[in-house]
């Protein structure tokens, strides 16, 4: 028959109680047989011969009556000095021994040194040890996962926005943790592990908190860091406490964040060198999936936005069976996060989501919060008893282009530039038919380095793009260029951020796209190994073309841009006078809104060149200076 440790834990109990109940009645029996006495009445029973026999030690006389008194048989008394006994026998004084106790004194002459000892040992250690950030040494090897039982987590589904697809996929993982008997009457299983991906900010650990407080089990969250240290087998020894704890726990479900902390691709980077502990925990990890059984209700759940550098072993079938994408949210998934968000402020009547939502393409989640409360300080900050459209306006403003830098003064020949570079992007916008909205137009320098900015708002979230909208964009995105070559006949630093954006759209068309007939329909450089976006820096120098076609790659580059700048500066020669006219009143105003620019281009010459839309990736398009 066996125990479980919770039972043996009771059994020891009682049998402790037991022996204290049989230790006392002990003592207690003792007690009642053991008469103490005085040393004069022991001297006294010596002579009246009413003692059996004795045992004498350093300081008590132990013994037996002949006959019992008062049904007592034994006795003990203290000894005292015989010189000084006898003396007081002759007086007649009734006397009796004391004996000081020593063993409190004696203890603590023993352990007071090594208390002290240990003590400040363990207070140095523990400064040397937060100095050279060894952590704790003494929990070293359990694990950090912090735990949240079902009245913890306040989360349900209905806090998470925006991610209507990847909360339908989750549902089963809380029906099948509500009801775990249900899963297997059909012979099916619910997968082990659930992979939340997306960018950073997208709502993966809401998610996953909303799915435990959904099935109301409790919830062991650690971060795939917390796993690793210095010490060697530390990592896989919290691996195994991390699911000895979940078993004793479940039905629960635990979380990982940030996977790729701990389940890197082993051996991705030889040349580094070596990453032994790592693997070991990884090892743990892939061994720990393949042993518990998913029946016990234990449900393992991680979010990662670098899905691309785990492990192979670590994503196959039997281990993260599902795999679900939390991407960033389009226009209806931003309208729902924003009433969300929404709820916990006081709004103006004319704040309207919709338009928000328009503003803010690219966003993600905690973007989105991040915008609701900006705008929340904003208005608390100009005294206003709710937040109104302009706040989040400006929230968007200060998001997307940065901090307004009041004090930085720029001379007149500078802002006069300024204010013709953001024009001539505001024009060439407002010439090409069917392009984003320009929502806003300014000289009030922003952020690190930008002097000046112009905001469109997309009609509409975009995912393909055709050659004449790539053209459309380079063309906004020139417009500031073109306008300042028309106007002052010569070129100034401020249109570099411009130009980069224009050459890699333009490089892509050739290289990635097929967009140019002379090079064909071929791809000369593959797009860079990102699954969530592109990795800032330079792009690998590795490529598979001849020095020939990298000519011919670099000469269709300059045609494509060549030939949108001469369309740009056909534009914005065409429309001078309303070019003047927007720079005079921006000069003035230094900002000027959607209204007051439609005012000013009411007789603005559109273009004949059939562009179309961008697609806006980021969250508003910024063209700076």
């Amino acid at each position: 028959m066996q125990f479980s440790k919770e039972t043996t834990f009771n059994i020891w109990y009682v049998v402790a109680a037991i022996f204290g109940v049989l230790l006392i009645q002990h003592f207690w029996i003792e007690s009642q047989r053991v008469e103490p006495i005085p040393y004069s009445e022991f001297e006294r029973y010596l002579d009246d011969g009413k003692i059996n026999n004795i045992v004498v030690g350093n300081q008590f006389i132990r013994g037996y009556f002949k006959e019992p008194r008062e049904g007592r048989t034994q006795f003990v008394t203290t000894r005292v000095d015989p010189a000084l006994a006898q003396k007081l026998a002759e007086k007649g004084v009734r006397f009796t021994g004391a004996v000081e106790s020593t063993f409190l004194r004696d203890v603590l002459s023993w352990v007071l040194p090594i208390l002290l000892f240990f003590g400040l040992w363990m207070f140095v250690f523990r400064r040397i040890a937060e100095k050279q950030g060894l952590g704790n040494f003494l929990p070293i090897g359990k694990s950090k996962a912090k735990v949240y039982v079902e009245k913890d987590i306040k989360v349900t589904f209905n806090d998470v926005a925006g991610v209507d697809e990847a909360k339908e996929e989750l549902k089963e993982v809380v029906a099948f943790l509500r009801a775990p008997q249900d899963y297997g009457r059909l012979g099916a299983r619910i997968p082990k592990g659930v992979l939340l991906v997306g960018p950073p900010g997208t709502g993966k650990t809401l998610l996953a908190r909303a799915i435990a407080g959904e099935a109301g089990v409790p919830f062991l969250s650690i971060n795939g860091s917390e796993f690793v240290e210095m010490f060697v087998g530390v990592g896989a020894a919290r691996v195994r406490d991390l699911f000895e704890q979940a078993r004793s726990m479940a039905p629960c479900i635990i979380f990982i964040d940030e996977l790729d902390a701990l389940g890197k691709a082993r051996g991705a980077f030889p040349a580094v060198g070596g990453h032994d502990e790592r693997e070991q925990t990884l090892n743990q990890l892939l061994v720990e999936l393949d042993g518990f059984d998913p029946a016990q209700g234990i449900v393992l759940l991680a979010a990662t936005n670098r899905p691309e550098i785990l492990d192979p072993a670590l994503l196959r079938a039997g281990r993260f069976d599902r795999q679900v994408l939390i991407d960033r949210p389009d226009k209806t998934g931003r309208v729902q996060i924003l009433k969300v968000h929404m709820r916990k402020v006081t709004l103006a009547e004319d704040v309207d989501a919709e338009k928000i939502a328009a503003l803010t393409t690219g966003f993600t989640g905690a973007d989105l919060a991040n915008l609701v409360n900006e705008a929340a300080l904003l208005a608390t900050r100009r005294g206003a008893s709710a937040v109104a459209m302009q706040d989040f306006t400006a929230g968007v403003e200060r998001i997307v282009a940065g901090l307004e830098k009041k004090n930085r003064l720029l001379n007149p020949d500078e802002r006069k530039v300024v204010a013709y570079h953001e024009m001539g992007h505001a024009l060439v916008a407002l010439a090409m038919s069917k392009t984003d909205a320009v929502h806003k137009v300014s000289i009030i320098p922003r952020g690190v380095g930008a002097l000046g900015y112009t905001i469109q708002r997309p009609t509409e979230d975009r995912y393909l793009m055709t050659r004449d909208e790539l053209e459309a964009k380079i063309a906004v995105l020139l417009g500031g260029r073109a306008a300042e070559k028309l106007v002052f006949g010569k070129l100034s630093t401020g249109a570099a951020d411009d130009l980069a954006k224009v050459t890699d759209i333009a490089r892509n068309m050739v290289v990635r796209y097929g967009m140019d007939e002379t090079l064909g329909y071929v791809v000369y450089e593959p797009e860079r190994p990102s699954f969530l976006g592109n990795v800032p820096g330079p792009a690998p120098n590795e490529r598979h073309f001849s020095e020939a076609t990298a000519e011919t790659i670099d000469a269709a580059v300059k045609s494509i841009v060549h030939a949108v700048f001469d369309r740009t500066t056909a534009i914005l020669t065409a429309n001078r006078d309303v070019l003047e006219r927007c720079v005079k009143s921006l000069l003035e105003k230094e900002t000027l809104n959607e209204d007051e620019l439609r005012e000013l281009t009411r007789d603005l010459r559109l273009s004949d060149a059939q562009a179309v839309p961008s697609l806006a990736v980021t969250a508003a398009q910024v063209a700076r200076t």
